[in-house]
């Protein structure tokens, strides 16, 4: 019995003028640096089209805040930028302080001790974002150096103000209590130590091959479209704009600090990268200057009963005081109306406070000016033209904190 084979058909052929293929990084990706999700279209190993989906960590802070006395809000702000607590706290606190006609009555103390704090924070900022970076490209051991300051510069926090993360030591009108005995003697061993540790964190990663082949060229951005992707901070600063809050617009004495403003032209993820090393560097110089003025002793608040609150030990023997006391902690004050716009340099960029008063004992409204918002946008037009395996690099180098950027 004979089968009848049909006769083969002629292959179809589809002709197709673009192969390109959608993905999803994020949102739960440990290389997003928060949950981030970046939907790309890539063509081969390309990046073709980047489109950045954010909101998966939306806390409401600003909204809550204005449901808190001024000096309550304060604590929820610190946790916006969970890296940079002392610079949301530094910032708002002197929005509130303008808002209150007391900027220029704040002791130098106090303004002395507010300037160390930022700057550690920033240099504590800068080491996890230069650990966790470092875990991204797979020099794991960057994590364990850099984290050997953090935790010492957590400590000087803890010491400062009884926690680690949020110590919410800063306070409108000051500081709360001066530095703790004991304390300067802990920050002049970090001092002492910090210039061999940033040595030794150099040697790892400045000129290993790795490193270089992976940042150098990747993520790159010219000084003018930097400008006009509303970037700041340190990722401004890497294409070659000498942009600092600190030197354009000084507050709490920084004008009379003496610090440079570290700037690369190539505008690439390795300039961004030595950026920030030359920021901490120059963070730990503005240290050192505050630490020598400490020598002199002074006030570390404002003499305003008012506004506040009267030290314990004069609580038990002064009913004034009590009386003071039992006001602020339970209708705390009332801030005449108005409204400020208040920014700081924070180790991602500009960072501000918009605050409005109506004369009550809440804000108003609290508005953020968050620098990882407006950095992240960018990353669309970088991305474009480098391979998908260069999309954990770039986002690195953009440093971005999601409790900002959601908010």
């Amino acid at each position: 019995m004979s089968v009848e084979v049909p006769a083969a058909r002629a292959m179809e052929v589809v002709e197709r003028n673009e192969n390109t293929m959608t993905l999803s990084i994020g949102p739960q990706h440990p290389s997003t640096h928060g949950v981030l999700q970046v939907v790309v279209e890539v063509s081969g190993e390309t990046v073709e089209h980047a489109e950045m989906e954010i909101g998966y960590l939306h806390t409401g802070i600003e909204k809550s805040a204005e449901n808190l006395f001024w000096t309550q809000a304060q604590t929820v702000l610190e946790r916006m930028d969970y890296l940079n607590p002392v610079g949301n706290a530094f910032c708002y606190v002197m929005a509130a302080e303008k808002l209150l006609g007391i900027s220029d009555k704040i002791p130098p103390r106090a303004q002395q001790i507010r300037v160390m704090n930022a700057e550690l924070t920033r240099i504590s900022s800068h080491c996890v974002w230069l650990g966790t970076h470092g875990i991204d490209l797979g020099a794991i051991s960057t994590f364990w150096y850099a984290f050997n300051i953090r935790e010492q510069i957590l400590d000087l926090v803890e010491g400062f103000g009884g926690a680690r993360m949020h110590p919410n030591y800063l306070r409108i009108g000051g500081v709360n209590g001066d530095v703790p005995d004991g304390l300067l003697a802990k920050l002049d061993a970090l001092i002492a130590e910090f210039p061999g540790r940033m040595r030794e964190l150099r040697r790892l990663l400045q000129n290993n091959p790795i490193w270089r082949d992976r940042t150098i060229n990747v993520g790159t951005i010219t000084s003018e479209e930097a400008v006009q992707w509303g970037l700041t901070g340190p990722s401004l600063r890497g294409s070659g704009i000498a942009y600092d809050v600190r030197k354009a617009f000084p507050y709490s004495g920084y004008e009379t600090y003496e610090f440079d403003v570290p700037v690369r032209s190539e505008g690439d993820a390795y300039a961004r990268f030595l950026v920030r090393l030359d920021e901490m560097d120059e963070a730990m110089r503005i240290v050192r200057q505050a630490r020598e003025r400490l020598e002199v002793p002074g006030p570390v608040v404002i003499d305003d009963p008012k506004i506040v609150a009267p030290a314990k030990e004069t609580i038990a023997i002064s009913m004034e005081a009590l009386i003071h006391h039992f006001k602020i902690v339970s209708e705390g004050f009332r801030v005449p109306p108005g409204d400020v716009y208040q920014a700081i340099e924070s180790p991602r960029g500009e960072m501000a406070y918009y605050l409005v008063s109506n004369g009550n004992n809440r804000p108003y409204r609290v508005r953020t000016r968050p620098p990882s918002l407006y950095n992240l946008q960018c990353l669309k037009k970088i991305a474009v033209g480098n391979f998908i395996a260069d999309m954990v690099v770039m986002i690195g180098s953009l440093d971005p904190v999601f409790g900002e950027v959601d908010r």
